[in-house]
């Protein structure tokens, strides 16, 4: 048994700081305890529980400190509802209530024991009425960083990539600007000058997407003025810039020779010799780009089909054979040029003429090249094409280097007026020599007016 605390000297000692333990020890005296025994365990107090209790009456008990916090918080003053409105007077508070001298507890309190888990009694877990059930929301008094990005309107990053990218000058290709830029590394960039600008905006015009297939229909009175050869310097520029690849047809009745003045002769008999006629025989089995391929003949990206060379059936092309050609091709390409050969009144001449979008019509400037253009165009015109006679583009090939007598100036102005665009082609002998025709070989003077004409050609595409 332990010593009594008042026979201590140690217990005195360490009453002195604590008059809390000593107050509950002299009130364990004062109720008969002769001795004040330190057992390690703790009586449970609870708020019911007072130091007059009526006798013969149980006295309740709660079985964890979970309980006891419960019912100590349902006896807590309310506070002031958060909803009152500003500037109203705060509801008074109640004051705590005064320390009073704490009840005193028998020995003979059960001990209890800590529990690790509690029950909530159903007094307390039921809110006072005046608590709200749910907090107002906290609002700032200035916009904060989101707010303003949510406000702000969306910037179009694909319509308007300049508000996010610095535009770059193009990088000019010659002359004074180009030496400039490659001396200095690109660092001094004056930008493209006249020409360069001019060229460019000619790619564009030849690259402009088209929705649909077009058929452009190349022809003449007279024969020798450059019409074939203008079929294929403008199919090859056609193939150079525009991002599909074109077609032309050879639908000259009298032996064309298109596929050889793109391939060269000796290339064409090497390959396989497929004609027109091939194409038409076989044309009900042809359901893919691959199967039409077997009938074509490939300058670069320039894609041909050879005219028949045989003269017995060379003049038996039909205009309704024509048609079943062009409905095929239509599937597959969107750009196509028809090589018509000489004269306007040959078989398939009817059928190229219904399904043309656009004319091209060769003359020289000899004298009696200019008349059979201008012949030409007033034929169409009597008979039905009005439209094409007058968005028809002339192109005059100086394909012999006429004399100096012949008044040139004259000659265009004298076609000009009839037609809706005319185009001079000067003297090369890349085209007057009457074999293979490439642009690698040809004067810039001569590649630009290819160029022109295919831009006219594709602008007439609506």
């Amino acid at each position: 048994m332990p010593e009594p605390a008042d026979q201590n000297a140690g217990a005195q000692a360490e009453d002195a700081g604590q008059p809390q333990l000593r107050r509950r020890r002299d009130l364990r005296r004062a109720e008969g305890s002769a001795q004040d025994a330190w057992t390690g365990t703790m009586p449970t107090v609870t708020p019911e529980m007072s130091s007059t209790s009526e006798p013969g009456k149980p006295v309740t008990r709660r079985s964890s400190w979970a309980e006891a916090a419960a019912a100590a918080d349902a006896n807590k003053p309310s506070r002031a509802p958060a909803s009152a409105a500003p500037g109203a007077p705060a509801a008074p508070v109640p004051a705590p209530p005064a320390p009073g001298p704490i009840a005193s507890v028998p020995a003979s309190a059960p001990e209890m024991s800590f529990s690790t888990h509690s029950e909530v009694a159903p007094e307390a877990a039921e809110l006072p009425s005046n608590v709200p059930a749910e907090a107002p929301a906290f609002r700032r008094g200035r916009p904060t960083v989101a707010d303003a990005i949510a406000d702000s309107p969306m910037p179009d990053f694909i319509s308007s990539p300049g508000l996010f990218v610095k535009e770059q000058k193009p990088r000019p290709k010659g002359g004074i600007r180009g030496a400039l830029y490659k001396l200095t590394g690109g660092a001094w960039n004056l930008g493209p000058g006249p020409k360069q600008r001019q060229e460019d905006e000619l790619g564009r015009r030849i690259s402009r997407q088209l929705q649909g297939s077009y058929n452009t229909a190349i022809l003449s009175l007279k024969g020798g003025i450059g019409k074939t050869s203008t079929t294929v310097g403008v199919g090859l520029t056609l193939a150079e810039y525009r991002g599909d690849a074109p077609c032309a047809i050879d639908a000259n009745p009298d032996s064309g020779d298109l596929v050889e003045r793109a391939l060269g002769e000796g290339i064409y008999q090497q390959s396989s010799p497929r004609t027109i006629t091939d194409l038409l025989e076989n044309i009900e089995s042809i359901d893919s780009l691959t199967a039409l391929a077997r009938y074509m003949h490939h300058a670069g990206r320039l894609h041909l089909i050879a005219g028949e060379q045989d003269p017995e059936v060379s003049d038996s092309l039909t205009a309704e054979e024509y048609l079943r050609i062009r409905k095929l091709i239509s599937g597959y390409y969107s750009v196509a040029l028809t090589d018509c050969g000489t004269g306007v009144t040959h078989n398939a001449m009817s059928g190229i003429l219904q399904s043309a979008d656009n004319l091209v019509i060769a003359a020289g400037y000899a004298v009696s090249g200019a008349k059979r253009a201008r012949s030409t165009l007033h034929w169409l015109a009597s008979h039905g094409y009005e439209d094409l006679a007058r968005n028809a583009i002339v192109v005059i090939t100086d394909k012999d280097e006429v004399s100096s007598r012949v008044d040139k100036d004259a000659i265009e102005e004298h076609l000009a007026g009839i037609c809706r665009e005319l185009i001079a082609v000067p003297h090369d002998r890349g085209v007057a020599d009457g074999d293979l025709v490439t642009l690698d070989v040809l004067k810039p003077e001569t590649r630009r007016a290819y160029k022109e004409i295919a831009a006219a050609i594709v602008d007439g595409y609506r």
